[in-house]
């Protein structure tokens, strides 16, 4: 079957393309400035790619992003102004944040915050032809890598995403701010990163090109940090080994996506995670999402393949989730009282057409989505060989 899609696609998947003799990977960020205290010594870096910034960031954080800003607005050489991206990453903002970008007579854009607020600034600069600096506030997803922007609707159900034609320019990872975040952002971090092997291996774990098999690589060494250290790092934020988990999250992950692109990038925990937007609103983040997503996942592979590693890993990651605080089953997303149509509603979302989950070697019916969205902490039934 030929593929048949435009340069902007090709920017985030790295598979042959049989109608063009080229293709174009986005893997990282220009440059990647990292260490604590780090914010204060940026102007300079900054104001090497423009002189009027727009600042993006949430409401929430506006006040707060000034204050940790303050170098780049005291910076002779830089005239930012700061603005709110609203709730989500979604058209209204969208349209808004250009205008104000115009108005500005911007030069380029700069995103401070979570996922969203970031995924919102990269798109803005995307759209307006822009350099883009990323500045994360947690370490709760790799949107500060990654040429890829989620757009939602403004209750926050997920509705599409945007490739775009490159990672950041400039990537600020400061340590500090990172933990002056809630915890419960880092292990939401840790949820989504973890969820690249086990997204990664089935999508793409057979895959003979060089870059995807990397990719699938770094996914299970990224597995394997997060199941090390994870525990010790949240004992112990600012440590080293806190460091390096923190790393794992926003950048490890976004070094996979970059590699392996859209087919190493998600499958049944992310189509999970859309559908559960529709019905949860911001009842619960991201990361938290994909993690149940996960084990939604793994629980298809053993009811439908009678996949024995996957009941395995089922088993280990619930472990793991009790250890560290990830959602283990809907009640644990806010969502214990959930009514029979909203599961089917999110199940119908999860398996639309165009959805991730169809990259799993196997079909999915509807109801056997359902009832693997409401037995994720079901004992195994498979028998092990000893």
């Amino acid at each position: 079957m030929s593929n048949q899609h435009s340069t902007e696609t090709l920017s985030t998947q790295t598979k042959e393309c049989r109608d063009v003799p080229w293709n174009v990977s986005t893997i990282a960020p220009g440059k990647v400035m990292r260490g604590a205290g780090v914010l204060s010594t940026v102007a300079g870096e900054v104001a090497k790619l423009g002189s009027r910034p727009l600042i993006i960031a949430g409401n929430q954080t506006l006040n707060f992003s000034q204050e940790s800003l303050q170098p780049l607005f005291q910076s002779q050489q830089l005239h930012p102004v700061l603005v709110s991206y609203g709730a989500d990453c979604c058209e209204a903002s969208l349209k808004a944040l250009r205008k104000a970008a115009k108005e500005h007579k911007t030069d380029m854009i700069i995103g401070i915050g979570g996922g969203k607020a970031l995924d919102t600034a990269k798109l803005v600069a995307h759209q307006l032809t822009l350099p883009i600096v990323t500045i994360p506030t947690s370490a709760a997803t790799c949107a500060a890598w990654t040429a890829l922007s989620n757009v939602y609707s403004a209750m926050g159900a997920f509705l599409y995403d945007v490739a775009l034609s490159r990672c950041p320019d400039l990537l600020i990872l400061d340590y500090d701010l990172i933990q002056t975040a809630p915890q419960r952002t880092l292990v939401a971090g840790i949820g989504d990163a973890i969820a690249k092997w086990y997204e990664a291996s089935v999508s793409s774990g057979h895959s003979e090109q060089t870059l995807i098999i990397a990719a699938v690589q770094q996914a299970r060494v990224l597995r394997d940090i997060l199941l090390q250290k994870s525990a010790s790092a949240l004992e112990s934020p600012g440590s080293e080994v806190w460091q390096e988990v923190v790393d794992a999250t926003v950048l490890l992950a976004g070094v996979i996506g970059g590699l392996g692109g859209a087919q190493c990038r998600t499958v049944a925990a992310h189509a999970v995670h859309n559908g559960l937007t529709h019905i949860s609103g911001h009842g619960s983040i991201h990361g938290e999402k994909v993690a149940y997503g996960i084990l939604v996942q793994l629980r298809l592979e053993e009811m439908i393949q009678g996949n024995q590693l996957a009941a395995s890993a089922r088993q280990q990651l619930l472990k793991f989730y009790d250890l560290i605080g990830l959602p283990q089953k809907l009640a644990d997303l806010g969502l214990g009282n959930i009514t029979l149509v909203e599961l089917q509603t999110a199940a119908e979302i999860s398996l639309e057409p165009n959805s991730d989950i169809h990259r799993l070697p196997f079909n999915v019916a509807l109801e056997q989505l359902m009832a693997a969205m409401v037995s994720t902490t079901a004992p195994s039934q498979l028998k092990f060989k000893s």
